[in-house]
């Protein structure tokens, strides 16, 4: 039976080429007609994520689209993955290192051949500013191709992209017709591989440089706490929450930290929302006045266990295709499960994650 139209909120997490299963998720979401995305928050590969996905609506919507720029959506979502998947057949040793194949027990392979790639040790030892003038990060000629009339539009869901001030350590959410080549870039910036990207800021009045928006918002959620935004976020994780087993080899060691390290800021707007959801319950603030956040989350934590850093930094095409299938997956039961509660209620508790 067709379902009345939902308003949603979209939180895309970074993590390199492991946002291909975001690609997957939000196809799968597209795909349902009662679905209506909102707003999107997104940092890195979730920025680069969001982009696609509202360029693809505003140029359906402004082709007169019967279904909203669904289909463009998708199809502007699968350009963009097919771009970073040459890339990394084409710029591992510039971008990425050692191009490895498929994930799991082939990535395992892989890291026992060669525990550390040749790209991945000069990153220790070497700065991205040791490349020269003419270096150029590979990831810019897929960002400029992006349609900005209409990643900026205000038709189509809000973007919101976030990147952090390498001199403050404070986020910056990039908005509205602040988005731009230089946003997303900043956006998906590590500092081991790429120069920070320098962005004028209205609010400082001097050139600010920034790295990666994972450091300080991995995605960040309060650009989506506006009040005229549905109460509905759904979040799509794609660094592993939890990890059972200790890590004990330096690679094991480094991948858990930097999962922790893009996890924090998350946990730590989830203890609010949880916070608030006490306020309310207790009486303790009028309905009504704080924003009552329903949270929802989409991930495979049992596939991103089986991952580690080095696939988030191999763009191969078997790799991306899995990732995406993956997804679609994920957000088929998803939707099976928690469906009914979008609109609701939450299907996830905040405490669970935080606690």
């Amino acid at each position: 039976m067709p379902r009345d139209p939902v308003r949603i909120n979209l939180a895309l997490q970074g993590g390199g080429a492991h946002g291909a299963f975001t690609w997957g998720v939000l196809d799968r979401l597209l795909a349902e007609p009662w679905l209506e995305i909102a707003a999107i928050s997104g940092t890195s590969a979730g920025a680069l994520n969001g982009a696609a996905l509202k360029a693809g609506i505003a140029r359906g919507l402004a082709e007169g689209a019967a279904d909203g720029g669904r289909q463009a959506a998708r199809e502007s979502l699968e350009a963009l993955w097919r771009q970073v998947a040459g890339l990394g057949a084409l710029q591992a040793a510039a971008w990425i290192g050692g191009m490895w194949p498929g994930m799991g027990g082939l990535v395992a392979m892989a890291e026992q051949a060669m525990p550390v790639t040749p790209a991945e040790l000069a990153s220790r030892v070497f700065s991205p500013y040791a490349m020269g003038p003419g270096w150029r990060n590979p990831l810019e000629r897929i960002v400029r191709r992006f349609d900005y009339a209409r990643v900026c539009a205000d038709t189509g869901p809000r973007l919101f992209v976030s990147a952090t001030n390498v001199r403050s350590g404070k986020i910056r959410v990039f908005r509205g017709a602040e988005i731009s080549t230089e946003a997303i870039l900043a956006s998906a910036c590590l500092p081991t591989l790429f120069k920070a990207v320098e962005i004028d800021d209205p609010a400082t009045g001097r050139r600010e440089a920034y790295w990666d928006g994972g450091y300080a918002g991995n995605p960040a959620l309060f650009p989506l706490f506006a009040p005229d935004l549905p109460d509905d976020i759904v979040i799509v994780n794609i660094n592993p929450l939890w990890r059972e087993e200790l890590p004990v080899t330096p690679q094991d060691i480094q991948n858990r930290i930097n999962e922790i390290s893009f996890n924090s800021a998350l946990l730590r707007e989830l203890r609010a929302i949880d916070f608030v959801h006490e306020l309310i319950a207790d009486g303790r603030v009028e309905r009504g006045s704080m924003k009552d956040v329903a949270l929802h989350m989409i991930a495979d934590d049992d596939l991103m266990n089986r991952l580690s850093v080095r696939s988030k930094l191999s763009a191969t095409p078997l790799l991306i295709h899995e990732l995406c299938t993956a997804g679609r997956a994920a957000a088929e039961g998803f939707l099976d499960r928690c469906g009914d509660k979008i609109g609701t209620c939450g299907s996830i508790d905040p405490a669970d994650y935080y606690g």
